[in-house]
């Protein structure tokens, strides 16, 4: 096997470019690689061969023309950084920086001044309302300078780590600083497609001869590109692949990420992508690409961490009803700063069962929305007047620990529900002791509370069986006492359309009705005969508003497909306007999908019919299999219903959940 001089490689590259210092700086380009290989540790998404060498020399080149008087060593230096910090984890970065400060020991490199981009970043996440942290901009920045000397790119990691946002952020800070330049390069408006490609087959993806009459049907990507290769205009567009990346769709985009961009298809026609053109990938992880599609793109890693989940507090308690004074913003915010961390160690560390795996950011969104759904009475302006103020204090506390139960607590297994009852009592009376500090794993303590609950929830019983009303200070009433008020089975009922009513056919009807008049997406999970199917049908078809709600529901196989399950959908949904698509006016849709994890596993893990589910729940938008075009689907509605994995059951993407 022959093995290129990457160093030399490099200097004949850096001379054609104009360093003087070529032969010296090509050797510490490829030291700092060599020597990342061997002491960084070993991720899918690390790549150090002759694709990041040359993007290296290309990012010094770029810096080069734009400041031909600045030190070559200093302007390598920057380049090293530029193209290798985005994709390193916290750890390695650590690392990294001993190795680039042995290899250019007396170069101090300054902090670069990004002005009018860093400012426009930081209006852009006001403006969408978010918390502009500091890892979130250095993200963005990350990528805005990928993007500059990488037409290929991906953005890597797990849910919650905010990948989507970071390229949304940037497109709008761009598009809005349009016309202005930074370091020689002009910012201009920029328009994204998403798609997902594992919602559709190849043939959709790329275009494909039909079996029988040997006619050629263009694909969405190729409809895409071709719009975007053929236009005039200095816009720039980013094609967004939020899917999973694996061999059996994107090998075949090798010549689309090579230096000749070049789409070749089926039918023999290559389109050549315009120079305005970045795809940009989307996946959690890079588990099952090959290393020939790894080199070939620059990568942006985020890590969940840099975030937490507290910037998605800040920007929901803005989002919160007017009704909401400051004081009554505060509480809320303390009670979840106070709950929030103890009770997710919990759920990490104390070896409980979730029947569904879940992430931080996730239980607390969940926990929003079961905030959201309880505020909405309380409003108007109009109905709160005659609320007393500390009256609306003991209804919050209700509020939040009500939904806390059922979000933080609501995922675990019955053995695990126990410990977390015993922990969120013992939190909001005593405070953490250290006896269950120990048991459960908490890593930090929890004084007891300042000031008492104003109505806390009896003695006797859980958490989970009592529901809050909001009367006075509140009272907190037992779930089973609605079973006194259920009607009796009639006597010509048919056997097998019999539902005995239980405390858990409440519970979960009631929580079901509270997202659904709401517009919450819920999934429903639990073993086999636990009554999931019963519950969500029998509420459904029978006791929903048939006026305002209309249900579809929908049964997976192992064997169902993405282009059945949007069959399914679009054939109850009516045309509203020119790729809009919706129940009849007046109405919401809900759509049921029963045995959510039971499609099949295509050869790399994915699961076409949910990704398909979690492009319309992202971006609430399909495209037409015919015509290739853009469907935005409206007031719908998503219930699911799952087992735990194992006999035929699969594990679904967090990225769903």
């Amino acid at each position: 096997m022959m093995v290129p001089d990457y160093a030399m490689i490099a200097e004949i590259s850096l001379f054609s470019f104009g360093f003087s210092a070529a032969k010296v700086l090509s050797k510490k380009i490829t030291s700092t690689f060599k020597l990342s290989s061997e002491q960084l540790s070993s991720q899918d998404h690390y790549d150090f061969g002759m694709r990041a060498v040359k993007t290296v020399i290309s990012a010094a080149a770029n810096l080069k023309r734009d400041q031909p008087d600045a030190s070559e060593e200093l302007i390598c230096l920057r380049a090293i950084r530029d193209v290798n910090v985005p994709k390193f984890l916290q750890d390695d970065l650590k690392l990294f920086n001993g190795i680039v400060s042995d290899l250019f020991p007396k170069i101090k490199q300054e902090a670069i001044d990004y002005g009018l981009l860093d400012t426009g970043l930081k209006e852009s996440c006001a403006r969408k309302n978010l918390l502009d942290v500091e890892g979130f901009i250095g993200k963005c920045i990350q990528l805005y300078e990928t993007t500059v000397v990488r037409h290929g790119l991906m953005l890597v990691g797990p849910t919650g780590s905010g990948k989507t946002r970071c390229y949304e952020v940037l497109q709008d800070a761009m598009t809005c600083i349009k016309g202005e330049s930074i370091g020689g390069y002009v910012f201009e408006k920029v328009l994204t497609y998403v798609l997902n490609p594992k919602s559709i087959t190849m043939g959709q993806l790329y275009g494909e001869f039909d079996p029988m009459t040997h006619e050629w049907t263009d694909g969405i990507l190729s409809s895409l590109i071709r719009l975007g290769s053929s236009s005039t205009d200095t816009t720039r567009r980013w094609y967004v692949f939020d899917g999973p990346v694996d061999a059996v769709w994107i090998e075949n985009m090798n010549t689309v990420l090579d230096d000749n961009k070049k789409l070749c298809l089926m039918s023999g026609e290559i389109i050549q992508l315009a120079a305005t053109t970045n795809l940009i990938f989307e996946p959690m992880d890079l588990a099952v690409a090959s290393p020939a599609t790894v080199s070939r793109c620059g990568m942006v890693y985020m890590e969940p961490h840099l975030l937490g989940w507290e910037p998605l507090l800040e920007s929901w308690l803005n989002e919160l009803p007017e009704t909401m004074n400051a004081e009554n913003k505060s509480l809320i915010k303390d009670m979840f700063l106070r709950y929030c961390t103890p009770l997710i160690n919990f759920v990490r560390k104390a070896g409980v069962t979730e029947m569904s795996p879940t992430s931080d950011s996730n239980l607390v969104s969940s926990c929003m929305n079961l905030m959201d759904c309880q505020l909405s009475g309380i409003a108007d302006p109009a109905a709160i007047e005659s609320i007393k103020a500390d009256q609306i204090t003991a209804w919050l506390e209700c509020y939040f620990i009500f939904a806390c139960t059922w979000s933080l607590g609501g995922s675990v297994d019955s053995k695990g529900r126990k410990m977390f009852n015993s922990l969120f009592k013992e939190l909001m009376t005593e405070g953490l002791t250290l006896e269950s500090k120990r048991k459960y794993k908490i890593l930090h303590m929890v004084d007891a509370p300042t000031k008492p609950i104003v109505t806390p929830i009896p003695d006797s019983g859980t958490v989970y069986e009592f529901r809050f009303v909001s009367e006075g200070n509140g009272r907190w009433v037992k779930w089973s006492d609605a079973l006194k008020d259920m009607e009796g089975i009639k006597a010509d009922a048919e056997f097998s359309q019999i539902i005995v009513p239980t405390i858990n056919t409440v519970r979960y009807t009631a929580l079901m009705k509270l997202f659904l008049d709401h517009n919450k997406p819920s999934l429903f999970v639990g073993p086999t005969g636990t009554g999931k199917s019963i519950y969500i049908s029998d509420y459904l078809l029978n006791k929903m508003d048939q006026e305002k709600f209309k249900p579809v529901v929908i049964n997976y196989s192992a064997q169902t497909t993405a282009r059945q399950t949007q069959d399914i959908i679009m054939g109850k949904l009516d045309k509203r306007r020119k790729g809009v698509f919706g129940p009849p006016f007046g109405q919401k849709m809900v759509i049921y999908v029963d045995d959510l994890n039971m499609p099949m596993l295509e050869k790399y893990g994915a699961q076409p019919p949910i990704e398909l589910l979690r492009q319309w729940l992202d971006h609430w938008l399909w495209y037409d299999l015919k015509d290739c075009t853009s469907i935005k689907l409206v007031d719908t509605i998503f219930i699911g219903a799952m087992g735990p994995p194992g006999g035929g059951r699969n594990h679904i993407t967090p990225r769903f959940l």
